[in-house]
């Protein structure tokens, strides 16, 4: 990785050029940061990412995040958890998983996957999962596994207490980030189809279902064509 800027003309005013009115030049500037990357452009970027409406330059300054040194990355982005701002602690996240260093996975607090926030929950999730060990890391029969096996169990109860949540992609997504845990999961899951709200023992099976077989995530539209045609019988 080169983190000194190589084509002045590549970067230079590239970071002022994120607050063009026009996604195109912003989109220009944020390549531009990833294929020359310098230190001191860190803070810029990251400022951007939390106000930048556009899904591809902010994925674009993401991928730019990752041309830098992780532990310099890290440092800055930690304290954007903390932000008010949800696309700030959304994208910190996004940015977690995609430099992958498990010294992150404690970040990813409890607080942070029961985000009131659907979009920084959903990113929680999906990043806490990404920095646990997965089953298929496991190595077989050390100690380290058990460690493992107690870290996705934690996970797995965190998430757990999120089904029910929100709508049919709210709820795919915490699924799919669920059945990634493996073994630790399904025993939460199994527990929650016996849950008093009907929302939660719903979610509880259909993330069991999928389990088995990736393609039951229909089955989340199924259940709610079912629910709408319900509605709309009761209403005519």
């Amino acid at each position: 990785m080169t983190t000194d800027s190589t084509d002045g003309a590549g970067s230079r005013g590239a970071v002022a050029a994120l607050e063009s009115p026009q996604v195109e030049v912003r989109l220009r500037a944020a390549m531009a940061l990833g294929t020359w990357p310098a230190e001191e452009h860190l803070d810029g970027i990251v400022r951007r990412c939390a106000v930048e409406p556009d899904p591809y330059v902010r994925e674009t300054l993401s991928w730019a995040l990752t041309r830098l040194p992780p532990a310099l990355v890290l440092a800055r982005v930690r304290p954007e958890l903390d932000r008010p701002v949800a696309q700030a602690r959304a994208q910190a996240l996004h940015v977690l998983s995609k430099v992958g260093d498990r010294v992150a996975r404690p970040w990813v607090t409890p607080e942070l996957i029961a985000d009131p926030d659907d979009a920084v929950a959903r990113t929680a999730w999906r990043t806490a999962v990404a920095l646990t060990p997965l089953p298929d890391d496991d190595a077989g029969g050390t100690p380290l596994d058990a460690e493992a096996e107690a870290e996705r169990t934690e996970l797995a109860e965190l998430l757990g207490q999120q089904l029910g949540r929100g709508d049919r992609d709210v709820r795919r997504a915490l699924s799919r980030s669920l059945v990634q845990l493996g073994p630790a999961a399904t025993a939460v899951l199994k527990r929650a189809t016996s849950s008093p709200r009907p929302e939660v023992a719903e979610h509880a099976r259909t993330s069991l279902l999928m389990a088995h077989d990736p393609a039951a995530a229909f089955a989340f539209d199924v259940q709610a064509a079912a629910r709408s045609a319900t509605q709309a019988d009761d209403g005519s």
